[in-house]
């Protein structure tokens, strides 16, 4: 018989999630995401994009807030700063 941690389902849905980084469009928040969790740090996005054909940012509407666990966030912002992707949240 194997010993298992029992875990809520719900957990997931329970994470408090801090502010790690901000980018500017969706192909470098990929890249950092892909980053992270390639050191097993699960990330989540929030921010507006506005579908274009050409990229740009005005006023913020490219801006996309990147978010992980707080038990993370030190371990994800020194691995951030090492790669010169960090840039402080307001």
């Amino acid at each position: 018989m194997h010993d298992h941690e029992h875990r809520d389902p719900e957990d997931e849905h329970r994470l408090d999630l801090k502010e790690v980084t901000r980018v500017q469009g969706p192909v470098e928040a990929e890249v950092i995401k892909n980053f992270l969790e390639s050191e097993g740090i699960p990330c989540f996005f929030k921010g507006l994009i506005v579908p274009s054909v050409h990229p740009f940012t005005a006023d913020g509407l490219g801006e996309i807030k990147i978010f992980v666990p707080a038990k993370d966030l030190d371990t994800a912002k020194n691995l951030l700063e090492n790669l010169n992707f960090s840039k402080e949240p307001d």
